[in-house]
């Protein structure tokens, strides 16, 4: 019973849910195969078989284990059967369908899937049909996202009562296809009252933090940024970097970088102020004026790499750690970082701070985020598909956009660019970390609406970065 509310009215308000989903996606579906669990999830799937087969869909159900316990599944398990449905045999294989649904594990699943079970959703997804998951594909875990040996690769997805943060990072994203939340009816003070583990971006309430720009503005309002990095070689990462933070509103933006790069970046962007920085004598005039630091795109690990890092650090000023200056900050140990610090690992440079390997951190994205941050005394950013920031007393934030796209050099320059403007221009580090991540994913998503997903480059994202960062009316 939850508020007064039956199990057993939650599971026909989540049949229900499905069935929309369901008629909305394939209008013309006519056959159905539900596959169905032991568990609750399995007694959503006979009831929306039951839902099918009233509205005259050819609706057969495939169920491996029967509730073992009395209840809500077992009441709907009768119900199907009362009205004549059959339940076929799995080894008997797939009869022909239109769509196939997912109602084998929900979100109590935290074992690897093993047996017939595992045989069952190879079988699903070797079906060639596609297939709605209710509530959660089954062999994803909810919490985490991992796969748990084998799972369910879902066309569509309904969850119901409230997102399941797991299937907006890492290896869910393969797996959940389209989704849809229904809260199945439950009142709004449910949630007042939650305290979630997780939170989603809300690009509405982000774009309130910085107000409208006064008339009599200048730029030494919106803060001077520094940006360190680009060894031989590597000058464009340091390039980005500083254009992002240009794009998205830094009054000033200075570059501190090898002296052979900084012909290039005067003919290609006149508006940042490049210098050849030879050592740490050099650096620290360019220190002692910025206001924030961006640290490591390009910058190597050589004995200048170092000697730069070491300088930066000591500045004591806001900073944004990247790249190899993670890989830097990773090498020395009981390193204290400058209050209001952000870092932007992905998992291989993760790995390497919490000396573990990328594959842990995979498993655990949440987990890998929240440790990271309580180590270093920062905010952490950590990339990949559904970044999660993360701060150092635990709260988190899980980014819903962003595309496959991304995937190229440069991408994780320019969002470092994005959050030290952020930060020039005065949010905390929390506030600049989420909002960067934002507006980063959302203009990627834009270039790729725009011209396709391969073959995206980083400063595609820079017309998108300038309109978003500008817009008065944003939405989710």
């Amino acid at each position: 019973m939850t508020l007064g509310i039956s199990g057993h009215v939650l599971m026909q308000r989540a049949a229900a849910a499905a069935w929309r989903v369901l008629r909305a996606r394939w209008p013309l579906a006519r056959r159905l195969v539900v596959v169905c669990g032991s568990g609750n999830n399995g007694g959503d799937g006979y009831l929306l078989a039951a839902t099918a087969r009233e509205a005259r869909m050819d609706a057969r159900v495939i169920a491996p284990i029967a509730p073992r316990n009395a209840g809500d599944a077992v009441r709907a398990r009768l119900e199907w059967l009362a009205m004549g449905g059959a339940i076929l045999d799995p080894d008997a294989g797939f009869p022909d369908s239109d769509v196939c649904v997912d109602a084998m594990f929900g979100t109590g699943l935290t074992r690897q899937v093993e047996g017939s079970s595992r045989a069952l959703i190879d079988a699903l997804n070797a079906s060639g049909r596609p297939i709605l998951a209710l509530d959660v594909p089954s062999g994803i875990d909810a919490d985490t996202g991992n796969v748990q040996g084998a799972a369910v690769k879902a066309a569509a997805t309904v969850t119901f009562v409230a997102h399941k943060r797991g299937l907006f990072t890492g290896a869910a994203l393969n797996h959940r296809g389209e989704m849809t939340l229904d809260t199945l009816g439950l009142p709004d003070d449910l949630y007042k009252n939650s305290h979630p583990d997780a939170r989603l971006l809300s690009m509405r309430r982000m774009a309130t933090w910085l107000p409208q720009r006064r008339r009599d503005a200048h730029k030494g309002d919106f803060g001077h940024v520094l940006a360190i990095g680009g060894e031989l070689g590597m000058g464009g990462a340091i390039r980005l970097c500083a254009e992002g933070a240009l794009r998205t509103g830094a009054g000033l933006v200075s570059i501190a970088t090898r002296v052979d790069n900084v012909s290039a970046i005067n003919a290609a962007r006149p508006e940042l102020m490049a210098h050849g920085v030879k050592d740490t004598a050099t650096l620290l005039p360019l220190l002692q004026r910025s206001s924030v630091i961006a640290l490591g795109p390009g910058l190597g690990q050589g004995d200048w790499s170092r000697a730069l890092c070491q300088a930066a650090l000591a500045a004591g000023k806001p900073l944004v750690l990247d790249a190899d200056g993670l890989n830097l900050v990773a090498a020395r140990k009981g390193v204290q970082l400058p209050v209001q610090s952000v870092l932007t690992p992905h998992p291989g440079e993760a790995a390497r701070l919490l000396g573990s390997d990328a594959a842990s951190i995979a498993r655990d994205r949440f987990a890998a985020a929240r440790e990271l941050a309580r180590q270093y005394r920062a905010v952490v950013v950590l990339k990949g598909a559904g970044t999660v920031v993360a701060h150092p007393e635990g709260e988190v934030a899980v980014c819903p956009w962003g595309n496959p796209g991304m995937s190229s050099g440069g991408m994780g320059d320019v969002l470092t660019g994005v959050i030290v403007s952020l930060l020039a221009q005065g949010l905390n580090a929390w506030r600049a970390a989420r909002f960067g991540v934002a507006l980063h994913a959302k203009a990627a998503d834009a270039a790729a609406e725009a011209s396709g997903e391969a073959g995206l480059l980083a400063s595609d994202l820079f017309p998108h970065l300038h309109n978003l960062r500008n817009a008065r009316d944003a939405s989710d």
